[in-house]
């Protein structure tokens, strides 16, 4: 594939997975203060009825960017995303690599496919606050619905791999190998941070962490308190004023805790 034939390729899904073609009504939107007028779809400031990614197209064009300049780095690893929704990011991930060529690397499709988990009384005090639970009946897409996502963009084959359940259960033994890029989007502290604690270590050098939802209380806390936890200071980057990413600059001790496993 040429570079302009990938670059329209990716343009285009990046405007389905969002379905900006169609504009779709939105089930939910947010607006964060001083953000009147904006457009909710380019930010990700909807849950839409349609579209396969709620996330936005500021969110996906930071995806691109994160998994090309890994491939041009020859960053070692595989993709993961943690909370999928419908898959419209696991299925971008997945359209990336197709477009570049590799047939190498896998997806990791890591959801409950059941939802957001219950909160409990010992729960992060803005996850009780959220309640984000009783919201399922718009969160909760099953895996078959998934993976009928990835079939309809002729993108589901061996290089996407499906992790259902909690992500305390999944995530300790997978994905086995070393990770290029990790994009999370659990929304609350415990999610947050299980994803971190399992999958962190398994970073290559130069690989990414994308936080989805770094503007939730909940979420910021646990990145930072990984972070002070276990002395990472690499810089933290915007992406749209919901999303941040940061690079793994170096080796990272951290990576021996994956040899006490």
């Amino acid at each position: 594939m040429t570079e302009h034939a990938r670059d329209l390729y990716l343009d285009l899904m990046k405007r389905v997975l969002t379905n900006l073609i169609y504009r779709d009504a939105a089930i939910q939107t947010f607006e964060y203060e001083g953000e009147a007028g904006v457009d909710a779809r380019l930010l990700g400031r909807d849950w839409p009825s349609v579209a396969h990614t709620m996330v936005g197209l500021k969110r996906l064009d930071n995806l691109q960017h994160c998994v090309e300049t890994a491939l041009a780095d020859r960053v070692p690893g595989d993709l993961v995303e943690t909370g999928v929704w419908r898959g419209g990011s696991s299925i971008f991930m997945r359209a990336v690599l197709r477009a570049h060529g590799d047939t190498t690397r896998r997806v990791w499709v890591a959801d409950s496919f059941q939802g957001m988990p219950e909160v409990g009384p010992k729960s992060h005090e803005v996850d009780r606050e959220m309640r984000l639970h009783e919201h399922n009946g718009v969160l909760a897409v099953s895996v078959d619905q998934v993976r009928a996502n990835f079939e309809r963009y002729g993108l589901l084959d061996d290089q996407v791999r499906f992790l259902p359940g909690w992500f305390k259960d999944t995530l300790p033994t997978a994905p086995p190998g070393p990770l290029a890029v990790i994009r999370l989007d659990g929304d609350l502290y415990e999610s947050t941070t299980d994803a971190l604690e399992n999958l962190f270590p398994r970073l290559s050098p130069g690989g990414f962490v994308i936080i989805d939802d770094y503007a939730i209380p909940a979420c910021r806390d646990a990145v930072h308190d990984y972070r002070d936890r276990n002395g990472i200071t690499e810089p933290i980057n915007e992406i749209d004023g919901t999303g941040v990413y940061w690079r793994n600059s170096h080796a990272h001790r951290l990576s021996q805790e994956l040899a006490t496993r």
